[in-house]
């Protein structure tokens, strides 16, 4: 039998006991109160953090990929960030990859012991041609889920770069991966249900590892996303929008050279800051290996 009596995500919360008894108000309020402690948690991660970030961007740059491997809930949470990340930052699809445990029907759907494979990650890995530049980051919130740590071993044998996201210090996936990030978020309000507090902080690191290594190979000019994808009309209008921010030109100028950009966000910044055409724009940037920034030097 599995002994989860150590795992902090898995022990009761003394200040809920009486959960079942609460009004919507007190509910709301514990919970609130609760979720204080994942901010604190991950301030004392903030180091392991930062490496995570340079070693993604690292990855990125020599081509390789960031990866997610989970089960359940911190699986889902792999998914979300990966598949977010085309539309955000004008990336490949195969650029981030969530891989989840029981595949995509596990997303909506849970599927019974699929998380308690030692063999299914490594399969999947080697299914997506694994390499040696690519970066596995496994997440989960136990820390002791097969799945992820069969996974974190299979690419840390190939030479990967491998990261762990547990919310239980000394995991058993922590252990398994060169970089452990542990953001110790204590007993949930529900106990036991790592979807709250843990899958909160898995979130926020998720954020932080994909957003600051988008940043690092220049997927952002100021604060701004100038390799947004217009794919609906939301993005359509928000490419004007940091055009006519990064420039402080006004709409219908901002279209006319979105237009004759193709649609693309940084060679349009460039061609209007720099006074330059199309073709101009995109050769500075292809020079500046695609930041803004260097390029308009």
């Amino acid at each position: 039998m599995i002994d989860l009596s150590k795992l902090t995500t898995e022990s009761r919360n003394p200040d809920t006991m009486s959960l079942d008894e609460m009004t919507p108000i007190e509910i709301a309020r514990i919970m609130n109160r609760e979720d204080e402690t994942v901010i604190k948690a991950i301030e004392e991660v903030i180091p392991q953090i930062a490496q995570a970030i340079g070693w993604a961007a690292e990855s990125l740059k020599a081509g390789g990929r960031i990866i997610y491997v989970g089960a359940g809930t911190s699986g889902r949470l792999g998914v979300l960030d990966a598949v977010e990340c085309p539309p955000t930052f004008g990336v490949p699809p195969q650029m981030v990859v969530g891989l989840i445990a029981g595949g995509e029907k596990a997303f909506v759907e849970a599927v019974e012991g699929a998380e308690d494979s030692e063999t299914l990650c490594e399969e999947e890995l080697k299914s997506i041609s694994l390499l040696k530049k690519d970066i596995v980051i496994g997440l989960a919130a136990s820390g002791r889920t097969p799945y992820v740590i069969h996974g974190l071993r299979y690419a840390r044998s190939i030479g990967c770069k491998t990261v762990a996201i547990s919310c239980n210090r000394d995991s058993a996936i922590g252990k398994e991966a060169m970089l452990a990030i542990e953001p110790v978020t204590g007993p949930e309000v529900l106990t036991g249900s790592t979807r709250l507090k843990a899958g909160t902080a898995q979130k926020m690191v998720l954020n932080m590892i994909s957003t600051g290594s988008m940043i690092g190979i220049g997927k952002v000019y100021q604060n701004l996303m100038v390799d947004v994808r217009q794919s609906n009309e939301k993005l359509v209008v928000r490419s004007q929008n940091i055009v006519m921010t990064a420039t402080g030109c006004e709409r219908e100028e901002a279209k006319a050279v979105l237009e004759q950009a193709d649609g693309h966000v940084k060679t349009a910044v460039i061609m209007i800051l720099s006074d330059c055409n199309a073709n101009e724009a995109r050769e500075k940037l292809l020079k500046a290996g695609g930041n803004v920034r260097q390029a308009l030097k």
